[in-house]
């Protein structure tokens, strides 16, 4: 049975549905080239970096030169990103050649303007926060977010962040009723942390502006954690707050301060290269999949029972597992065949649940090769297959045929055009796709004039 799967880009996908003025614009502000440039793969950053100070284009020739024969086929790969992104321009005057983006120099090689009109000093800040606040702000405000999208009594958001879940279609709201979780909204929950991130960051590109959105990864990435910024995002940044990745220290009033927290270090940095430590406990360090090695929490047994140690993720494993005991620090549960199955009618998929577990794992089975009981992988994807023995598919059906020889001829004829979904030559049925179904119906009317 066919599911939809939720869309989830990143950066460079989003950047390469925009049309080339609107890149033109984004490229000409100075927080957005570095955040570009961050999410390049390597080949194309070196790209980048070699014409950096070129002022002519560079012969396509030149270009071939700097890899082995035996990497061609990852430096194509490279220069297909940066023409689709616009950042390497081709040129065909004497020779066929690229050229930077000329907007990419200009915000890259020097200071450049300030990101903030208001270039004042900030000053000391009476109200600062030290990085055990900012963990625990940003841990509460994420799990909050979490908790309302599975429907938890005790989990509010504001009105702002409530719209944009119905929005991104990962909840639904139906006659004045509180949200619901929809079946995207399941499949979201499974994500990593900062894929979660970008996806809210660009649901909110499609009603935002595109500039101070996509600044908050660069601007982030050059503060570390517990240092104050100045922020020109205005009611962007108040939206930030809301999920944890950046503190105002004085909500009250209106502020340029703010405090970004491991969530937009995270953001900034991708989810590798980056060491959260442990201050931030093991829930949301391991959800953003930079927690260092034996932070997981989770214990899978073969008898499908696991041990989760754990407070703040009880709703995720609820979601494919039936909870059978519930302790100050430990859940117990069990995947069966119906609560697998209710998680996979939501949109959730084996590959899903498999790798929840696999990325969480308790470092006593962080060991193991493989990490997982293949008892366990295999059933989980067998009960998937359960549900995906029937194929639904539309089709026109054709009956009531006077003799086994016009069945056939018309049989035939739509086997050849590629539209037959379906025959039974004892009973003569026969059932063609919607899309065939006129071609048929006219060669049909052909044969019986004829005849």
């Amino acid at each position: 049975m066919s599911r939809v799967q939720l869309q989830c880009k990143n950066l460079q996908e989003f950047l390469r549905g925009l049309s080339p003025p609107t890149l033109d614009r984004l490229y000409g502000h100075p927080a957005t080239c570095p955040a570009v440039f961050r999410e390049l793969p390597g080949l194309a950053q070196a790209g980048i970096m070699r014409m950096l100070f070129l002022e002519q284009p560079l012969p396509q020739a030149a270009v071939g030169l700097w890899v082995k024969k035996e990497h061609s086929r990852e430096q194509q790969q490279s220069q297909e990103v940066l023409l689709e992104l616009q950042l390497w321009h081709p040129h065909t005057s004497r020779a066929p050649g690229v050229a930077l983006h000329p907007n990419f120099p200009d915000r890259t090689q020097g200071p450049g303007k300030a990101w903030s009109d208001d270039t004042a000093p900030l000053g000391p800040d009476r109200h600062a926060r030290d990085v055990p606040a900012l963990d625990k702000y940003a841990e509460e405000r994420w799990e909050v977010v979490l908790h309302f999208m599975v429907g938890s009594p005790s989990a509010a958001v504001s009105q702002d962040l409530a719209q944009l879940l119905v929005q991104a279609g990962l909840m639904k709201s139906e006659g004045g009723e509180p949200p619901c979780i929809t079946s995207a909204g399941f499949q979201f929950l499974l994500l990593d942390t900062p894929a979660q991130l970008w996806f809210f960051i660009l649901q909110y590109l499609r009603g935002g502006q595109l500039l101070p959105v996509i600044s908050i990864p660069s601007q982030s990435h050059l503060g570390t954690l517990g240092d104050t910024r100045d922020s020109p995002w205005g009611h962007w940044g108040q939206f930030l707050g809301t999920f944890g990745v950046t503190v105002s220290p004085c909500p009250q009033r209106k502020s340029r301060r703010f405090y970004p927290t491991r969530l937009a270090i995270a953001l900034a940095s991708g989810t590798a290269g980056t060491s959260l430590g442990t201050s931030l406990g093991t829930s949301l360090g391991t959800a953003l999949g930079t927690e260092p090695p034996g932070h997981g929490f989770i214990l899978v047994e073969t008898n499908y029972r696991s041990y989760a140690y754990t407070q703040l993720q009880v709703a995720l494993i609820a979601l494919f597992s039936e909870l059978l005991y519930r302790f100050p620090n430990l859940v117990v549960a069990q995947v069966t065949r119906d609560s697998l199955q209710a998680a996979i009618a939501n949109g959730i998929t084996a590959d899903q649940i498999i790798h929840f577990l696999r990325t969480r794992a308790h470092p006593v089975m962080a060991k193991q090769s493989p990490v997982l009981p293949p008892t366990i992988t295999d059933q989980i994807r067998l009960w998937e297959l359960e549900r995906d023995r029937l194929r639904f598919s539309e089709g026109v059906l054709y009956n009531q045929f006077l003799s086994q020889v016009d069945f056939e001829v018309l049989r035939d004829h739509a086997r050849a055009l590629g539209v037959l979904v379906f025959e039974n030559p004892a009973r003569r049925l026969m059932v063609v796709t919607p899309a065939g179904h006129p071609d048929v119906k006219r060669f049909w009317k052909r044969q019986k004039h004829n005849g």
